[in-house]
């Protein structure tokens, strides 16, 4: 994580690296649930969670037109939605996911 100063008196604040997946649980094949990345962005805590509504309130999975969208609010960092079209229904869970740990592999050359 990396430590941003906050200007104009404001206090330090935390910038992290975040992911918003979308997980297929219902109205998909077993083939068809793999997770997909919907977006990955550096910013804070607060951030994020509106990152995560705002892709709770657009995703529309593999439908044309979405006639009709549900929002269940699991956790700030999780929503289960269910978005209707024509002919098919889709259940997904949304959920953010914090980047805690990352290793960086070594070229094998010495630094300058």
């Amino acid at each position: 994580m990396r430590i941003a100063a906050g200007g104009a008196g404001r206090t330090d604040f935390r910038v992290s690296r975040w992911i918003v997946l979308a997980i297929p649980v219902a109205g998909v094949s077993e083939a068809d649930r793999d997770a997909r990345t919907l977006t990955e962005f550096d910013g804070s805590a607060e951030e994020a969670e509106t990152a995560l509504l705002e892709a709770a309130s657009t995703y529309e999975h593999r439908l044309w037109k979405v006639r009709r969208r549900e929002i269940f609010k699991c956790s700030s960092r999780s929503y289960f939605i269910r978005i209707h079209g024509r002919m098919a229904t889709y259940g997904l869970l949304l959920q953010l996911a914090e980047l805690v740990h990352e290793t960086v592999q070594s070229t094998g050359q010495p630094s300058a």
